[in-house]
């Protein structure tokens, strides 16, 4: 499991003279290792830190609360993997999550690592008290260096492992867009399209399943994004979905409007120019491609066509995150490469009236790009 992912990490830290590593951030944790917390209310109730992953010798370690020792088995019976686990709930004493993640580590892993090393840690997400257990434990070649983000460029270009796991949230998302078109009528709130689609990815899954992002009636004043509330639809309002699921620890995305009833012609006009800005972006979608330029052509065709520009991104890449690199935008520079996955999302907005988004997924393959959202996204 992500076999390639550690192996150029491993290069990474060698070519820049890493001899030991402290990765902490949820992303670097799931890309590395495969494991993601099966969490969507906040960090684990009685783990002393949240998931860390230990570099040292070519080898990973991932340290985790003993709840999650299940769910990251496949990663401990990897040759060049181990799972490091600690008291988390008990009964017999006192919870002390940091206390026993600081014995766990004391007693194993840190007492094998070398002393005289040169140390790399993502100091953003290293706990204060995991960091001054790390640092005081050894007695380091240098001051230790800040390796936040060094993981981000390799994350760009996924591989087929990953490739997977986007496939099957690209597929639940257009479930969620089939329950979510089902729902969309008069009288139905926000709330009750949100759950529909809710409710029908989580069958699919069999399992919970974390959702984001949006949806939003278009006569909200900020009707570009939000979370569903209790605004219900009338007669011929517009209601963005913007959906993704996150299995695996990865993240698909996906954009539809819907109707609730006939579409006006104000509506079916931005449809179209919006529909022909992101077939002009899919079109190109190929290897060298720059971002910028891709971006630039979205805006000028709804610019000509006298609507106002979407004030969001063009597009972005997803993966362990939902919005990462590389973004389509105007500052961006990036050429396009094959294994890349990246969104395309334009769309025509009127605060308090109505707008359209639209959104696919595209894998960026050697002569162009292939199409991963299957969703319906006609009105």
């Amino acid at each position: 499991m992500h076999h390639e992912q550690r192996a150029q990490t491993r290069a990474l830290l060698r070519a820049r003279g890493i001899d030991i590593a402290v990765f902490a951030h949820p992303h670097s944790v799931t890309w590395l290792t495969g494991f993601a917390p099966p969490v969507q209310t906040g960090r684990h109730l009685f783990a002393g830190a949240p998931p860390l992953v230990l570099y040292a010798g070519g080898h990973f370690t991932l340290v985790i609360v003993d709840a999650w020792a299940e769910l990251a088995a496949v990663f401990g019976a990897e040759a060049d993997g181990a799972v490091v686990t600690y008291l988390g709930y008990t009964i017999e004493q006192p919870i002390d999550g940091p206390g026993e993640l600081r014995s766990s580590l004391e007693l194993g892993w840190l007492a094998s690592a070398a002393r005289r090393a040169r140390i790399g840690i993502e100091e953003a997400d290293v706990p204060v008290a995991v960091l001054a257990l790390l640092t005081n434990a050894w007695e380091p070649l240098s001051a230790p260096v800040a390796i936040d983000g060094w993981l981000t460029p390799l994350r760009r270009v996924k591989t087929a492992e990953e490739l997977a796991k986007l496939r099957e949230n690209f597929q639940l998302a257009d479930v969620g867009h089939a329950a979510a078109r089902l729902a969309v009528q008069v009288g139905a709130s926000e709330i009750d399209v949100w759950c529909a689609a809710e409710t029908a990815v989580q069958r699919a899954a069999g399992c919970r399943v974390p959702l984001g992002n949006d949806c939003v009636v278009g006569y909200r004043e900020n009707n570009i994004g939000g979370w569903p509330l209790d605004f219900r639809l009338r007669p011929s309002d517009s209601l963005i979905v913007d959906l993704s699921t996150i299995r695996h620890g990865y993240w698909s995305d996906s954009c539809a409007t819907y109707v609730a009833g006939t579409p006006t012609a104000k509506q079916a006009a931005i449809y179209q120019v919006v529909a022909e800005a992101l077939a002009l972006g899919a079109s190109l979608l190929r290897p060298g491609a720059v971002c910028a330029d891709i971006d630039l052509a979205l805006r000028r065709l709804i610019a000509g066509a006298g609507y106002p520009v979407y004030p969001h991104h063009t597009g972005h890449g997803v993966g362990v995150s939902g919005h990462e690199a590389p973004r389509i935008v105007p500052y961006n520079d990036e050429r396009l490469a094959p294994g890349m996955v990246i969104m395309l999302e334009p769309g025509i907005y009127f605060p308090g009236e109505t707008g359209v988004r639209l959104e696919d997924g595209f894998l960026i393959t050697d002569d162009g790009a292939v199409l991963l959202t299957q969703h319906d996204k006609t009105f």
